[in-house]
């Protein structure tokens, strides 16, 4: 194998409705950090940065008196850098997508498939579904992040259902006495009935919908001018689905999924098949390398709602379920790795306090890639015929077997993000 390189990444920013507003969004800011050409327009919606490979936001190589090339045709160019177990399991391709999120307005209700759902979609309606890869990911919080994950365990949707008539009503009496008739019965049971009754929502006569959604809705607000409990309806999180989405059955969602509130750190993980929403915060997002998404509410793009139904893991499973921690260690760094059931992709987030002079990024028999979201350095390494100049924002690719040396400019302490495959 030629020397493992290190080098420097330009990466892709996504513009999308739900996306933060101008310096608003960390995004925006990230990108504008590095990118001279760069400007942030006051309106516009910054909502993803995009590191890897993926066709819809390549990043481009940047080295130093070479041609910039989109990162794919340089590991195609080098498949040896990505590891011999990487490059055997994922047929010479970087396996995964890391992504910057700055979400303001909700993301639509969804999921993402299996492998085997991924290609039989990809083969059926290629022109909904763009590649045949699944796409399991997990959100780490940068700051304060509410999202949806996962379904309610049953005991609590039947509850909803017993204390919000404008939610029965939108479900329908038949799914409601599923419900409420499945508390002593056996998983597959529950399961059945949440299905069952989802999908009652789903389909459910719009003009009944929106009738209870704006019934649910004025109650609610009026509630909030009296400065009354809204609590037990998950009113802050309806009137802002509602505010979003006027009239969206998606916003009964919220009774029947988890609502996770993570605080900067914690993360989750989304595995195929689990409904869920990002709704507000910033986050890092790591994810296999695919597009793929089925969406059934809040959201003006295609809903394919019969695919999203039969598709999902009705487990109810309660919120202390839906958190995934990551194994720390503590030395004079503060290192926390975030490793998923899944050979795709794992993170690792180093914090390094003030003072500390710098620091080794050790070598992984992954190629990596990694982000400087906070403090100002260099990053050198025997490839590398000048360092590279960190900032937030600097985003750089690390070969298998590279170890990086991180000096941090003084005055300053740094957080960074690095992503890799979890294969080996």
């Amino acid at each position: 194998m030629a020397t493992p390189e290190v080098f420097e990444l330009k990466c892709a920013v996504q513009q999308y409705a739900w996306g933060k507003q101008g310096k608003d969004s960390i995004v925006a800011k990230l990108k504008a950090s590095v990118d001279p050409d760069f400007q942030i327009d006051p309106d516009g919606h910054y909502a993803e940065l995009w590191m890897g490979t993926h066709p819809n936001g390549p990043s481009i190589v940047s080295i130093p008196g070479k041609e910039e090339i989109p990162l794919s045709k340089w590991v195609e160019q080098h498949p040896d850098q990505l590891g011999p177990e990487v490059r055997s399991y994922f047929k010479g391709n970087l396996p995964f997508l890391f992504k910057v999120l700055s979400v303001k307005t909700s993301l639509s209700i969804q999921a993402h498939p299996n492998k085997v759902h991924a290609e039989l979609l990809h083969k059926t309606h290629p022109e909904l579904y763009k590649d045949a890869n699944h796409k399991p990911e997990m959100a780490i919080a940068l700051s304060p992040f509410t999202g949806l994950c996962g379904f309610r365990p049953i005991k609590e949707v039947a509850h909803f259902l017993q204390t919000v008539d404008e939610f029965r009503e939108a479900v329908g009496e038949k799914a409601c006495k599923l419900i409420t008739a499945s508390h002593s019965m056996d998983m597959p049971l529950h399961r059945e009935a949440m299905k069952d009754s989802f999908m009652a929502l789903m389909n459910r006569d719009s003009k009944i919908v929106n009738h209870a959604l704006s019934t649910l809705v004025e109650k609610v607000k009026k509630m909030k001018e009296s400065s009354a409990d809204i609590k037990p309806y998950e009113g802050e999180v309806l009137l802002k689905l509602d505010s979003e989405f006027p009239g969206d059955r998606g916003c009964f969602a919220i009774y029947f999924l988890n609502i996770v509130h993570l605080e900067p750190g914690e993360a989750m993980f989304l595995e195929a098949n689990l409904p869920h929403a990002y709704l507000s915060g910033d986050c890092m997002e790591c994810m296999a390398c695919s597009d793929n998404v089925v969406r059934a509410g809040l959201t003006p793009k295609y809903i394919d709602v019969h695919t999203l139904c039969e598709m999902l893991d009705y487990t109810g499973r309660p919120v202390s379920r839906t958190k995934f921690l990551g194994i720390e260690s503590h030395s004079n760094i503060h290192i926390t790795i975030f490793n998923p059931p899944v050979p795709d992709f794992g993170v690792s987030k180093f914090e390094v306090p003030e003072g500390t002079p710098s620091f080794q990024l050790q070598a992984f028999e992954s190629a990596s890639i990694c982000i400087i979201v906070k403090g100002e350095g260099e990053a050198t390494s025997k490839s590398q015929i000048q360092p590279i100049k960190l900032k937030p924002g600097s985003v750089f690719f690390v070969a298998a077997e590279a170890s990086v040396n991180i000096t941090i400019d003084q005055g300053h302490s740094m957080l960074l993000f690095r992503a890799y495959s979890g294969v080996f």
